[in-house]
C-alpha cells in the first residue's frame, strides 16, 4: 500500500458494527484482510481496493439491508472521524461540507466536489484512486452521514431533494424512508442534491472559538500522516468533474482548471510516470465498467457521458480495455450477482 493511497479504518465504526451483529472475523476472511484484533492504533489504513473488499465483505455476512444507512446516520453524533466532528462546528452547510472536502483530501485517496447549478446544490464523492465501483453499503452509508449532519446542524430544517444512485433499482422503499426524499436509480453517478439556498442554513452547533481552535489543531495533527495529493489525482479528479458535467475532458480543460498550460501539465505527469490520455483511459474505463454493471444505460447513451466524441470510439476502447464489447461485458457481470444481492433476492 503507497502513502498515497491510505484510507483510514475507525475502529469506532468497527466496534459498532461489532455492537450490530456483524461477525468481523467472517468480514476479515471474506474481504481477505488480517486488521488485527485490538486494533494497534488509533487508525489502521487500507489501500482504496482493500478497503472496498472490506465494505462489500460487510455487505456479505450482514443480516440487515439498512446496516449502512444506519451507521452512517449515527456519524455525526458519535464522531466517528474528525471531519465530521470539525464540520458540526461551522458556522453554515456550505463552511461544514467545505471543512469536509479539506480533511477528506487529507486524509484519504477520497474527494468531495460541490456543485451549484440552478436552484440545485449536488455534493458528490470521487474516490480518485478507485478501480471498482464504490461498494453499495458505502455510498448508502456516506449519503446518510452527510444527510444526518445536515438534518442534526440545522436541526431538522434542511434535508435532501433527491438521492442519484448509479445502480439498478433496489430497496427503493427503504431509502426513500429513510431519506425523505426521491429516490432515481440508473444515473450517471452518486449524487446528493440540496436546495442551493441550504448551504446558507445556519448550524445550530455552530461554535466559532470552537471552530477557530479545532481546525487548526486538527490540521496540526493531520500533517504528520497526511497524503500529499499527487499531479495525477488532481487530474483524475478534474476529468471526473468535468464528464459530470456533461463536458468533454480535454487537455486543455483540465490544464486550464488546474492553473497549467498544457505542456507544463503532460510534463508533470511525465514526471510521475503517467500520461494525460493514461488518466482519462482509467477515468473512463472505471466509469464505463460501473455504469454498464448497475445501470440499463445503453452503451452509445455511456460513451456520450464519457466524452467520447461518437460509440464507435468508446466501443474500440473498451474492447482494448477489457478484450470484450460493452454487452458481452455487461452480460458477464451482470451474470454473477453477489452475495448479498443473492440473498435478498431469494428474500422477495
Amino acid at each position: 500500500m503507497s502513502g498515497r493511497d491510505a484510507v483510514p479504518v475507525s475502529p469506532r465504526v468497527l466496534a459498532r458494527l461489532e455492537e450490530l451483529g456483524v461477525p468481523l472475523d467472517r468480514v476479515r476472511e471474506r474481504a481477505g484482510l488480517a486488521l488485527g484484533a485490538p486494533l494497534p492504533a488509533p487508525l489502521t489504513s487500507l489501500s482504496t481496493e482493500a478497503f472496498f473488499a472490506l465494505w462489500r465483505a460487510i455487505d456479505d455476512v450482514a443480516e440487515r439491508r439498512d446496516l449502512g444507512l444506519f451507521v452512517g446516520s449515527e456519524a455525526p453524533v458519535r464522531g466517528y472521524s474528525v471531519a465530521s466532528a470539525a464540520a458540526l462546528h461551522a458556522p453554515t452547510l456550505g463552511a461544514a461540507l467545505e471543512t469536509l472536502a479539506k480533511y477528506k483530501r487529507i486524509t484519504c485517496p477520497e474527494s468531495v466536489e460541490r456543485v451549484v447549478r440552478g436552484t440545485e446544490a449536488s455534493v458528490r464523492f470521487h474516490w480518485i484512486l478507485a478501480t471498482t465501483e464504490v461498494p453499495r453499503l458505502l455510498v448508502d452509508s456516506t449519503f446518510a452521514s452527510f444527510a444526518a449532519l445536515a438534518r442534526h446542524g440545522t436541526n431538522g430544517t434542511v434535508a435532501p431533494l433527491r438521492i442519484e444512485l448509479a445502480r439498478r433499482a433496489a430497496d427503493g422503499t427503504m431509502l426513500r424512508a429513510h431519506f425523505g426524499c426521491r429516490v432515481d436509480f440508473g444515473a450517471p453517478f452518486d449524487r446528493i442534491v440540496f436546495d442551493a439556498r441550504a448551504l446558507g442554513a445556519p448550524f445550530v452547533t455552530a461554535d466559532a472559538e470552537a471552530f477557530s481552535r479545532v481546525v487548526p489543531g486538527l490540521e496540526a495533527r493531520l500533517v504528520g500522516r497526511s497524503r500529499t495529493p499527487t499531479l495525477r489525482d488532481d487530474v483524475r479528479v478534474a476529468i471526473a468533474r468535468d464528464m459530470s458535467s456533461g463536458a468533454r475532458p480535454t487537455v486543455h480543460d483540465v490544464a486550464r482548471r488546474l492553473r497549467l498550460s498544457p505542456r507544463t501539465l503532460q510534463r508533470r505527469l511525465g514526471e510521475e510516470r503517467t500520461s494525460y490520455q493514461e488518466q482519462l483511459d482509467e477515468v473512463r474505463r472505471v466509469s464505463a465498467r460501473r455504469l454498464l454493471a448497475n445501470t440499463e444505460l445503453a452503451p452509445i447513451d455511456i460513451a456520450f457521458l464519457l466524452g467520447f466524441e461518437e460509440p464507435n470510439s468508446f466501443a474500440r476502447a473498451f474492447r482494448t480495455w477489457e478484450r470484450a464489447t460493452p454487452l458481452q461485458w455487461r452480460s458477464r457481470a451482470g451474470g454473477q450477482p453477489s452475495a448479498a444481492a443473492a440473498r435478498y433476492a431469494s428474500t422477495r
